[in-house]
């Protein structure tokens, strides 16, 4: 065989496995979407998977399990990156049991960029930022409570259809903000504040458990409700709770007043999200269209 012939078919075999890699590629693109399809740091994120005749789904990413559940022909989830997660390629993996028990492999590659967030001043009162000895025993019986709420999340999804905001009031852009307190950089602000007057009732943003009700050292005021599968509201700084711990709640049942209990400024409501230990910029998740998947 003469060298231009040896060329000609190297160049066949390599056009050959450019395009199979192209097309399997291209078919894991459509079986797969995620929602927003642009995924930054502090994103949550819609994932479906078009796997109508799977009987189970599994996923994995950024060392979470991701828990599929079925609606009408699809597998849906939410998920999501923290907003202090690593940007760069991260691998989404997805396997869907079929019938004769070959799983399909839909894993791909997710590129996660970075989100740009604002430094803010804020000054309240020394013992938030330079706690006592009582206090610090206060702060880990906190922080343990709040890891056994995290621990026992309901093996369904309890929420339906989109979520929303949980007062009647302005929100800021708050999210993701590095907050320095009384001139210390003390923490990344991993929620949504709401200019909410004392006062202010607070409403369930969708289905869930409420899994805490009580006061805690920064939070003041906290409710915490659990919407299934690792997806966690947590609303902050009540002047008073109505509601009760294990108690079911429905979007827009009242949770209570907001107030300006913990550390605060000044009365509002702080509200975030949580999932699998990340939080999630709120406002990005009011804006997901969740109707089609109720």
């Amino acid at each position: 065989m003469t060298g231009s012939r040896m060329l000609r078919l190297a160049c066949l075999i390599a056009f050959g496995a450019s395009s199979s890699f192209a097309q399997q590629h291209s078919k894991t693109e459509s079986v797969v979407s995620l929602t927003p399809a642009m995924v930054e740091a502090g994103s949550p994120e819609l994932i479906v998977v078009r796997a109508p005749h799977a009987k189970s789904v599994r996923g994995e990413w950024l060392g979470q399990k991701v828990e599929f559940f079925k609606r009408e022909e699809k597998w849906v989830a939410l998920a999501g990156v923290d907003v202090e997660g690593a940007v760069g390629p991260s691998t989404l993996r997805i396997s869907a049991d079929l019938d004769g028990g070959v799983p399909l492999d839909l894993s791909r590659t997710i590129e996660i960029h970075p989100a740009h967030y604002r430094t803010g001043k804020l000054t309240v009162q020394p013992k938030f930022v330079e706690p006592g000895p009582d206090e610090l025993k206060v702060i880990a019986a906190d922080a343990e409570l709040k890891a056994k709420v995290f621990a026992t999340s309901v093996a369904e999804p309890l929420w339906h259809g989109d979520f929303r905001a949980p007062v009647r009031a302005a929100p800021t852009d708050s999210f993701g903000t590095r907050r320095m307190f009384n001139g210390k950089l003390a923490s990344i602000h991993k929620g949504m504040d709401f200019r909410a007057p004392m006062g202010t009732v607070v409403r369930a943003s969708n289905s869930g458990v409420v899994g805490l009700a009580r006061p805690l050292y920064y939070e003041g005021n906290c409710v915490i409700i659990d919407h299934g599968l690792g997806l966690y509201t947590l609303s902050m700084h009540f002047s008073r709770i109505d509601v009760h711990e294990g108690q079911h709640v429905v979007a827009g049942d009242r949770l209570g007043l907001s107030g300006a209990t913990g550390r605060v400024t000044g009365p509002h409501l702080h509200w975030a999200v949580r999932w699998e230990g990340a939080y999630l910029d709120p406002g990005k998740l009011l804006r997901l269209n969740l109707n089609a998947i109720r």
